[in-house]
């Protein structure tokens, strides 16, 4: 099979690579598969988790062409638990000691014609529903987790809450939208990028705005970015009982006003990715259209990847996701 390959720093290629083999997993053909901002760290050599070379790319959907479900497309969960541990029985499979996810060894990505994953891990795509949305699913579970989890920490009901929400990208925007599906109704998104804060200010319900233009008191702040200024900017604009939550790996220390969040008794949640149901639950709110159009991402070919990258790292795209299709 052909395969975008990482094999060091800034470099990508496209190349040969085995075919997966299917030991009792599912093997599926990729039809549309996104760049993740934890591809980008690997891609300039800045996870230590994802050693070249290896296949990246984790956020994926296609159709199984041999193994249990042979002929149905699926949105694929990345994430392989071992399913017996105390966090597996008690829904919480993102805190799996053993955890496992696709574009990190042992396990092979998705930036390639070929997948195996076990069948478990696959969500059954509709028929209305195209394959480059059902990509999406990944990404915008982590917004969906963090939003659940956000809800359970705040001291009023998320519908009354104001809630602000750093960074344009996909986890940063996908949150947002998941704030709005899930009942809040004054919603801001601070983006530095003026072309992709004009994409999302066409979404309805999402305030976009520069970050001159954000000011304090918001009752919760997701991060969808993770480095140093944007959490000092959380610690900011949340309010005395807010709620913080961190989805966003940028970097690993940094920023935090701890004075001010002991003083004011501000919620701090550090979030990774989602439980099995809460991907499970994301996908069928794209499946009902409840995230919306999901009309903003663009599309690029697998083999012009190594070009998305180095356009990512420029600061030149506007979208807030680049999907690849094989």
């Amino acid at each position: 099979m052909k395969a975008l390959v990482y094999t060091g720093p800034e470099t990508l290629e496209f190349q040969d690579a085995p075919d997966p083999v299917a030991t009792g997993d599912a093997l599926i053909r990729i039809a549309h598969v996104g760049i993740c901002g934890s591809d980008m760290h690997a891609f300039l050599g800045h996870d230590e988790r994802r050693p070249a070379p290896l296949i990246l790319g984790h956020e994926a959907a296609g159709e199984i062409t041999a193994g249990p479900g042979e002929g149905s497309r699926v949105t694929i969960n990345p994430l392989v638990t071992c399913g017996v541990c105390e966090h597996c029985l008690a829904g919480r499979e993102n805190l799996c000691a053993q955890r496992q996810i696709i574009s990190m060894p042992p396990r092979e990505g998705a930036f390639a014609e070929y997948l195996t994953m076990p069948v478990g891990n696959l969500v059954t795509i509709p028929e209305n529903v195209p394959t480059e949305k059902a990509a999406l699913a990944e990404p915008l579970a982590c917004g969906w987790h963090a939003v659940r989890l956000a809800e359970s920490a705040l001291n009023r009901p998320l519908d009354q809450a104001k809630c602000l929400v750093i960074g344009g990208g996909a986890i940063g925007f996908g949150a947002a939208l998941v704030l709005r599906a899930r009942g809040a109704t004054e919603i801001t998104l601070v983006e530095t990028n003026v072309a992709r804060r004009d994409i999302i200010a066409r979404e309805d319900g999402v305030h976009a705005v520069e970050p001159a233009e954000v000011e304090a008191g918001f009752d919760l702040v997701v991060d969808g970015v993770g480095f140093e200024a944007t959490r000092a900017a959380a610690s900011a604009a949340a309010s005395p009982g807010g709620v913080i939550m961190h989805i966003g790996l940028g970097s690993a220390a940094g920023g935090l006003d701890i004075r001010r969040m002991t003083l004011q008794e501000i919620t701090f949640i550090g979030t990774y990715t989602y439980s099995a149901q809460d991907f499970r639950d994301t996908a069928q709110a794209i499946f009902d259209g409840r995230l919306g159009a999901l009309d903003w991402p663009e599309i690029r070919s697998l083999s012009d990847g190594a070009r998305a990258f180095a356009d990512i790292k420029a600061g030149s795209v506007a979208a807030p996701k680049i999907i690849l299709a094989p």
